[in-house]
C-alpha cells in the first residue's frame, strides 16, 4: 500500500491536464469580467447614439 502512495505521489502525468485547466479558467473568468466591465460603458455609447439619431431625425 505504501509503495502505491508513493507511485500515485511521483506520477506527474495528470499534472499538464490541471495546469490547461486552470489556465483555461483564469482566462474565461477574465474575459467574462471584462465583458461585463465594458458592457455597461458600451450600452451607454449606444443609448447616447440612440438619442443622438431621435433628435437630429426629429429636428428635420
Amino acid at each position: 500500500m505504501n509503495e502505491l502512495l508513493k507511485t500515485l505521489w511521483r506520477d506527474d502525468s495528470g499534472q499538464d491536464l490541471a495546469e490547461y485547466a486552470l489556465l483555461f479558467a483564469l482566462i474565461a473568468l477574465v474575459a467574462i469580467s471584462s465583458l461585463y466591465i465594458i458592457g455597461g460603458g458600451l450600452n451607454d455609447v449606444f443609448i447616447g447614439v440612440g438619442d443622438e439619431l431621435e433628435t437630429g431625425m426629429a429636428s428635420t
